[in-house]
């Protein structure tokens, strides 16, 4: 493979939720593979930190501020996105949050604010970015499932979150399904335990931190750029003949 089927010179490329942890290192290495990053996050303060950084290193970005759950807000910062930049090459969908509330304790607004965002801020980001993908014949789409989407884990209680996930998977195949045809390709990566933010109460409470250790046959935490390098390869052109994947980068966790 050369070289150049992993850059992204003169392309765009959105990463929602991209102020922080995961999402951060995502818009990093795209940025250093030579696409125009915008950087998508209801975090204003922290997505200019991350402009300024980007840009610093020699790389080119920009911030829109847009909540993933609401439709017509994604809407209009496509529109705006598209006005600005010019056509999206590359969308990865990444925004998500958890709740580790016990089902029999859970309220309902707080399942509805998991789905809402980890799922259906997947489907509206999807559908109305897709709008123009597949108009236009090409893009590449990457969204960032979990192993949570495959099996449950232990200790922690996170029903939404496990739902959610499983939703993004088949919600990447179907999608995948329906677009190969138009140019445009869908995949997802689904992380095992990395350390992030989202991660932080389980990695300061040992018992559930030293199970996630224990049931990792690498025995260690994924980094973020583990999982910035994997979305690299699904949202170039290394991959130009993989849709519908998930790809699971687990220290072997789904494994056992």
């Amino acid at each position: 493979m050369a070289d150049a089927d992993f850059r992204l010179d003169g392309k765009r490329a959105v990463v929602t939720g991209a102020a922080r942890g995961i999402g951060r290192a995502i818009a990093e290495r795209l940025a250093l593979a030579g696409a125009h990053v915008i950087i998508a996050d209801r975090d204003e303060a922290e997505g200019a930190i991350l402009v300024d950084a980007i840009a610093g290193a020699g790389g080119k970005a920009a911030f829109v501020a847009f909540d993933v759950a609401q439709p017509g807000m994604v809407a209009a910062a496509v529109e705006t996105i598209y006005a600005s930049h010019g056509a999206v090459d590359v969308l990865v969908n990444n925004a998500g949050i958890v709740r580790n509330v016990p089902a029999l304790e859970m309220r309902l607004d707080d399942w509805k604010s998991v789905l809402d965002i980890d799922l259906g801020g997947v489907f509206n980001c999807a559908q109305a970015f897709g709008r123009h993908m597949v108009a236009a014949g090409r893009g590449s789409m990457v969204n960032i499932s979990s192993i949570c989407g495959e099996v449950t884990v232990h200790p922690q209680p996170q029903v939404s979150y496990n739902a959610a996930k499983a939703g993004v998977n088949l919600l990447t195949k179907s999608l995948a399904v329906e677009w190969a045809k138009s140019g445009v390709r869908v995949n997802a990566v689904a992380p095992g335990y990395v350390g992030t933010q989202l991660t932080l109460r389980g990695r300061s409470n040992p018992e559930w931190f030293d199970t996630w250790i224990r049931m990792t046959p690498m025995g260690r935490l994924g980094e973020p750029r583990e999982i910035a390098n994997a979305v690299l390869f699904l949202a170039a052109d290394a991959s130009s003949y993989i849709t519908g994947t998930v790809l699971t980068i687990d220290g072997g966790y789904t494994a056992m």
